[in-house]
């Protein structure tokens, strides 16, 4: 397809060398040709997607148009999306139709975009390799015997391989960022609260946040301006004025200081990736950037805090589907008891069994101080080392994951490791930050990905880094 990324179609469409409904057959096509053996996709919705194609060319005709009308996109298979089937990955949803659009999903469809589909993922967004899905595990573009990483992993490969220019994600513990390292894409997880968590099916109610993937920190700015906003339906959302988020991209780094926790280049981190990210550290410096070394003493207790939080919140969020008012019900069930633990048990997968069962031991009578309590003191501490940091730095500079994409069924039956590929991501959602994983090289053949931590809705300082780093460099050019 000629043209990859958002800005391109925008342009090309204001121009009227191109029209949405050619762009969104394009891109039909594309995910007809690749999805097959990629498995990105669990949904996809030709007639829907041409309907409003239409719709976007009658727009742009007439004049009344944004930079964002007619471009095709997908949303990661957790958001609601009305008349669509929302499945969350699970046997649980498999047949669930959403009767409304989620917040993200409503506002990207108001600013003029094209939805094509949902994208696989893995199961209630619990899982670092998308090999957890009920559909089946997506392959990653860059090696299809790599996973694209999780839990937004049929987005991040949906991008990776140019069957979109933009797909929505979600973050937990770092489910944007470490599939766009896997997948060599651009991913950003926005400050809590900046973007809707309405009608985003929850997994962890105090961590959960939405966010844009795509090839370019510019894509990520436009499509971040249409997707935040206050929404009443979520407590959570907070209350903001409207920001333009590419105002600050063609701004120099002279004077910006770029904070370089020394935890991140600590035992556990490949020898390879960490070269490649002190060589994009070095880039940033030739902009006029400076270089500022920072400390998260706390650091190391991010991953045993989140793995007690995100169980428990997911245990009391998960009881819902109990086979009665919608979900996956078991067949001839003996009596109530019967259809709630077969229900339950047939319906959710391994992994999410692991995490309700983590959870609910930790909100248990007795253990409720010693474990989610203590957790929740670790969090403050945790925030608190944030917050002394980017007092010191702009931004926080480091890798996005400890390695690069590994073997499909290569941690599957050990949790534990798989669950410290997020080990520098986890801590982020603990704080509420932002943060984005932007390409930053390769390692043997498989891409690295540069984290960027910034102060709390200082979003627009992550994007101009990120997009400054991308005109010096072409690493997020490169494709599978």
């Amino acid at each position: 397809m000629e043209y990859t990324t958002i800005a391109q179609m925008s342009a090309a469409l204001a121009a009227g060398t191109v029209s949405s409904v050619e762009l969104t057959r394009a891109v039909l096509d594309r995910i007809g040709q690749l999805n097959p053996e990629l498995n990105a996709f669990i949904t996809v919705t030709p007639e829907q997607a041409l309907a409003a194609a239409h719709d976007a060319d009658r727009q742009i005709a007439i004049g009344k148009h944004g930079k964002l009308t007619g471009i095709p996109y997908a949303n990661k298979d957790i958001f609601c999306t009305q008349g669509v089937r929302t499945t969350c990955g699970s046997r649980m949803l498999e047949n669930f139709i959403a009767p409304y659009d989620a917040g993200a999903v409503e506002r990207l469809g108001t600013a003029g975009m094209v939805a094509v589909g949902k994208t696989n993922m893995d199961e209630f967004a619990m899982g670092s390799s998308n090999e957890t899905s009920y559909y089946g595990a997506v392959l990653n573009p860059w090696d299809k015997g790599c996973v694209p990483g999780g839990s937004s992993g049929g987005s991040a490969a949906a991008v990776a391989a140019r069957m979109v220019p933009m797909a929505t994600g979600t973050d937990t513990g770092g489910s944007i960022r470490q599939p766009a390292a896997f997948c060599g894409i651009s991913g950003l997880k926005p400050t809590y609260g900046r973007v809707s968590r309405y009608g985003m099916i929850a997994y962890a109610s105090s961590l959960d946040q939405g966010g844009p993937m795509a090839l370019t920190a510019e894509d990520l700015a436009l499509t971040l301006g249409a997707m935040a906003g206050h929404d009443g339906r979520d407590s959570t959302s907070v209350t903001r004025d409207a920001e333009d988020f590419t105002r600050l991209l063609d701004t120099s780094l002279a004077g910006l200081k770029v904070g370089v926790p020394k935890e991140f280049f600590a035992a556990g981190l490949d020898a390879e990736v960490g070269e490649a990210i002190e060589s994009a550290i070095g880039v940033l410096e030739r902009l006029g950037a400076r270089r500022v070394e920072v400390s998260l003493p706390n650091m190391s207790l991010a991953i045993p805090a989140y793995y007690v939080i995100a169980p428990a919140e997911c245990s009391s969020n998960l009881a819902r589907y109990d086979g009665v008012r919608y979900g996956y019900r078991c067949s001839d069930p003996v009596d109530l008891q019967d259809m709630y633990v077969r229900s339950r048990s047939e319906g959710f997968g391994n992994e999410v069994k692991r995490r309700i069962l983590v959870g609910t031991f930790a909100l248990s009578h007795g253990y409720y101080d010693a474990y989610y309590g203590q957790a929740q003191r670790i969090r403050r501490l945790i925030s608190r080392d944030f917050a002394n940091a980017l007092a010191q730095a702009d931004v926080l500079v480091g890798p996005t994951t400890p390695s690069t994409a590994f073997r499909i069924g290569a941690k599957s039956s050990d949790p534990i490791e798989m669950y410290l590929c997020d080990v520098y991501t986890t801590a982020v959602n603990l704080a509420g930050l932002p943060g984005a994983s932007i390409p930053a090289g390769f390692d043997n053949g498989l891409p690295v990905g540069m984290q960027l931590i910034g102060k709390a809705f200082d979003e627009a300082t992550i994007l101009q880094v990120a997009h400054q780093f991308q005109q010096a460099t072409d690493w997020h050019q490169r494709a599978p």
